[in-house]
């Protein structure tokens, strides 16, 4: 029975090691997925607010994967839509009047984009297309990944805007004095320009990868062909030798 146990455990690691990290990097969404462009383009004018956001987005998705999970057998079909929406509004409700009293600042900042939670497409997404086909902790781990991923998409943009257009980060200058600010990464145009230098640089470096890949495998097939080559002209000669000696 332990030997049984241990060799499920390490298989029931895997598969949450890679629920999880396919939300962080593989399915990353605004820059993989290219969804959730509205909160990634409007909040991100210095990093504190990123992270703000992204706490209210991993709270949210957490929550609503483990309920939808939790419920995923006891709800009707005809019916599913409207309760997991009531799930969502519930802990964006929650994130919105938690982040109200903790740092009222920023979450004055945040503004509408808070509550507009609600209806952003990867936490509907997520509870209808995958916690809702699977048990609590594979929703967790998807919920985690997903909301990890989307935070360190925000903080990412932060850095540059923040950097580029404040010339601080975290709210404290780090650029040189003579630094001139570009007031523009401030603005919408800078949050358009910043997500499309980044969105290409993932996309650069999937593509070098892919290249990496394909040059291994033509690599190792190659290495096969020589050894299938080798290992036949050896049988034939020996094949020939028998005769010789035969004749």
């Amino acid at each position: 029975m332990s030997a049984v146990s241990t060799g499920r455990e390490p298989s029931k690691l895997r598969t949450l090691g890679t629920d999880f990290l396919r939300g962080v990097w593989t399915e990353s969404s605004p820059f993989r997925l290219m969804i959730a462009f509205c909160p990634a383009l409007a909040v991100t004018t210095a990093v504190v607010n990123g992270l703000a956001m992204g706490a209210a987005v991993i709270f949210v998705l957490v929550g609503t994967n483990v309920m939808v999970s939790a419920i995923r057998k006891i709800v009707p079909r005809e019916v599913r839509i409207p309760v997991y929406t009531i799930i969502i509004a519930t802990f964006v409700t929650i994130a919105d009047l938690v982040l109200a009293a903790t740092v009222p600042q920023v979450h004055k900042v945040l503004g509408l984009f808070v509550p507009l939670i609600v209806v952003n497409c990867i936490i509907l997404g997520r509870a209808e297309a995958w916690a809702s086909h699977v048990p609590v902790d594979r929703a967790l781990a998807d919920g985690f990944g997903y909301g990890i991923g989307y935070t360190i998409s925000l903080v990412m943009i932060g850095i540059v805007r923040e950097l580029l257009g404040s010339g601080s980060l975290l709210g404290h200058p780090v650029m040189p004095p003579g630094f001139v600010t570009w007031r523009v990464m401030l603005q919408p145009p800078g949050a358009f320009l910043t997500m499309g230098a980044i969105v290409g640089l993932f996309n650069l470096g999937s593509r070098l990868a892919k290249e990496r890949a394909a040059r291994r495998l033509e690599r190792a097939r190659g290495s096969g062909a020589g050894v299938t080559a080798a290992t036949t002209g050896t049988g034939a000669g020996a094949s020939t030798a028998g005769l010789s000696l035969s004749n």
